[in-house]
């Protein structure tokens, strides 16, 4: 199949030979878990049950609130032991409402209907089935699944892309998933393209992945689903880089997939859509990647959702030394950890424990206008443009120049000769826009509830007046009958 010219990109190190040929493992159950409430882009999900509480493998514990949001259920059966905060997988330690399950060691799952032929299901039945099942972009995104698949059929979305690419170096775990379930994810997929009523389905795979292309390829013959080789660049796990090399398409700026006809999903996701529409199992665990140079067995894991992330670390033989930077994700958009007493969460796809000499501390020098930056830039924009303005505190420039279209990629920061830590610039400059932003709303909300009391005010006032001149009237008309009705008399009498 032809692919497409692709913009920007760079070539680091893969570093993906540390796990990529060890089998996916089986974590053993901790002895709790911290299942966060917010794991999905949107409302986070409303708790439904209460400290003492006994809970099954797969039960609502978490409802979603709101169109944009899912479910959270029970990752093991065991005892509700606390709901409230709990830090968070960020890098401000900040908490997250969190409920914290005790495992009872029986990992006893609830009783859920299995489909023989869930292709005979309506597809608002298989998408309700999702939405239940609390499944989100398991590539990092995190939004909510449901909601993708009910508003691709409304957009009519002509093609499905399942992205395998896993560009991200260090990063194993789809790679893993597609070697060894491959069979359940080609189901999934064309359980996502049934849903949506797609013509074209793709999966696209680095062609770096050689035994995952294999087996997928094998799993999908004889359907309607293409499995192509794609370039091993960095990122070509962005949905529009993959987008742009499959079909020659580009979503415009501030646009979305659909408005393309397009619909994008992970290879992780469409695993567990399989899982949920065929055997009615909510999203409660994940494959994980567990890597870097101070890991001592780096490795593949599947991991309850709500398994602290020093856990992993433990099961694969901990460190070798101490790790100079913890980062949940990979190393280029992944972020750091301050702490590995946080949980995994739906998006998190690996867990590194970085040596000195693999996140190298150089310190910055001034920009030499080599506008390598430019080159590697996958949106077309001017980095080196885009943080001069910034540095200046002219961030509404930047916006201008392509700010927002920015998807902090890393790959300015990682081709930069000067070591000018770009991305970091820029995504101070989004938050300074955000912040600006939420002052403006709030001044507006301000100035609505000032004139809405200015008119409330004015609407009182108009009633009195408008009551005292009904009242003057009926009192004057009274008084006109009254001296009618006295001259009347008046004049009969005479």
């Amino acid at each position: 199949m032809k692919l497409f010219r692709l913009r920007g990109g760079v070539h680091p190190e893969s570093c993906k030979e540390l796990a990529a040929d060890r089998a996916i493992r089986i974590l053993p159950m901790p002895e709790r878990l911290y299942v966060p409430l917010l794991q999905h882009v949107g409302a986070t999900a409303n708790p439904i049950v209460h400290v003492g509480d006994k809970v099954l493998k797969g039960q609502l514990i978490g409802s979603s609130q709101g169109i944009i949001s899912a479910p959270v259920h029970a990752p093991t059966s065991g005892t509700i032991i606390a709901i409230g905060d709990f830090p968070a997988a960020h890098p401000s330690g900040l908490t997250a409402p969190t409920i914290t399950i005790e495992a009872d060691g029986e990992d006893r799952w609830m009783e859920s209907e299995e489909v023989a032929d869930p292709f005979l299901l309506s597809p608002d039945e298989i998408s309700k089935r999702v939405g239940a099942a609390g499944i989100v972009g398991m590539g990092g995104a995190t939004f909510p699944s449901a909601v993708k698949l009910n508003l691709s059929r409304k957009n009519n979305v002509h093609t499905l892309i399942i992205n395998g690419g896993e560009c991200e170096p260090y990063i194993t775990c789809d790679d893993r998933l597609m070697r060894e379930h491959a069979a359940s994810i080609i189901e999934g997929v064309r359980l996502i393209r049934y849903a949506v009523g797609a013509v074209d389905v793709m999966v696209g795979i680095e062609e770096n992945k050689p035994a995952a292309l294999l087996a997928m390829r094998a799993a999908a013959k004889d359907t309607e689903v293409k499995v192509i080789a794609v370039p091993a660049m960095y990122p070509m796990g962005w949905d529009k880089q993959m987008i742009k090399a499959l079909t020659g398409l580009e979503v415009p700026a501030d646009g979305r997939t659909a408005d393309i006809g397009v619909l994008v999903h992970n290879v992780a996701t469409a695993y567990a859509v399989r899982d949920a529409v065929r055997f009615g199992r909510p999203l409660v665990s994940r494959m994980v990647t567990v890597s870097g140079g101070s890991v001592v067995e780096p490795g593949n894991l599947e991991v309850p959702i709500g398994t602290l992330v020093e856990n992993l670390f433990q099961f694969c033989g901990g460190f070798r030394d101490k790790p100079a930077r913890l980062v949940l994700g990979g190393p280029m958009m992944g972020i750091q950890l301050a702490t590995a007493a946080v949980p995994i969460v739906k998006g998190s796809s690996g867990v590194l424990a970085l040596t000195s000499s693999e996140i190298g501390n150089v310190q910055p020098s001034p920009c030499i206008r080599c506008s390598s930056c430019v080159r590697a830039c996958p949106v077309g924009l001017l980095p080196l443009d885009l943080a001069a303005h910034i540095r200046a505190g002219d961030s509404n420039a930047s916006v201008a120049l392509g700010l927002k279209d920015c998807i902090a990629c890393g790959c300015c920061s990682f081709v930069c000769p000067s070591h000018i830590p770009l991305v970091h610039y820029f995504n101070f400059a989004k938050g300074e826009l955000m912040e600006h932003e939420r002052i403006k709303l709030k001044q507006e909300a301000t100035k609505k509830l000032a004139e809405a009391r200015n008119e409330r005010i004015a609407r009182i006032e108009r009633e009195r007046a408008e009551a005292a001149a009904k009242r003057k009237a009926a009192r004057e008309a009274k008084e006109r009958a009254a001296k009618e009705a006295a001259a009347k008399v008046a004049t009969e009498t005479v």
